[in-house]
């Protein structure tokens, strides 16, 4: 296979897997519903690498990750898919990533066809919120760019200079397996596929608790 062939290869297999542009982009959270739903985690400065990996080919689709800086923790969900009603979202960052929210994130894209690999690591506050500048300005990512986007902001961040850009997840993952202090998980769920249904499940259960947003966008596969 040509180098060429590979890499539509890999595009045609992150278009299946989740790496996409919803066809009807969302609209963005405005600058009050950010403020409020700003959430500060009491954990140290951290960022979490997600690689979402098709359990039938192991084939990266998907990359995001997780920063929890000292103002707030977010997650950048670069070309994702998981977008609700109660969820406040704006240029692909996800604001108030409460414990609840962070599970249910990772409960919607591991299920029967995909697990998801966990790398996170402890950083400096100051590094952690030049991670969430660089998201917050990156703006909203092109379909199959969910890779190039990630580690386009991780290579910039001092402690991550061994990273380089890459169109492709397992690639990006493998980049931060030695990095000193890392914790490296993965999370499996026989969930259906259509991770549709976990994000429904999950705003039913917090919409009885209060934690609904007004209706301003809509579940996306």
């Amino acid at each position: 296979m040509t180098f060429r062939a590979a890499i539509l290869a890999g595009l045609a297999a992150l278009s299946l897997a989740g790496c996409t542009t919803p066809s009807a982009r969302t609209p963005n959270a405005t600058e009050a519903e950010i403020a409020e739903a700003a959430y500060r985690h009491d954990g140290p400065p951290a960022i979490t690498l997600y690689t979402m990996i098709n359990n039938r080919s192991d084939a990266g689709a998907h990359s995001s990750m997780m920063i929890n800086a000292p103002s707030q923790r977010v997650i950048f969900d670069p070309a994702g898919s998981v977008r609700a009603s109660w969820l406040v979202e704006a240029d692909d960052v996800i604001y108030g990533i409460t414990p609840k929210i962070a599970e249910v994130y990772e409960g919607a894209h591991a299920r029967e066809t995909y697990r998801v690999r966990v790398q996170r690591i402890e950083v400096p506050p100051e590094v952690a919120e030049q991670a969430l500048r660089l998201v917050q300005g990156y703006g909203a990512v092109s379909q199959s760019q969910c890779t190039v986007a990630t580690s386009g902001v991780l290579k910039q961040l001092p402690g991550f200079e061994q990273v380089s850009s890459t169109w492709f997840p397992n690639k990006l993952a493998d980049q931060l397996a030695g990095m000193p202090g890392l914790e490296d998980r993965v999370v499996r769920d026989t969930d259906a596929d259509d991770k549709r249904l976990a994000i429904a499940a999950y705003g039913e259960e917090l919409g009885a608790s209060g934690r609904t947003q007004a209706n301003r966008a809509q579940a996306n596969q």
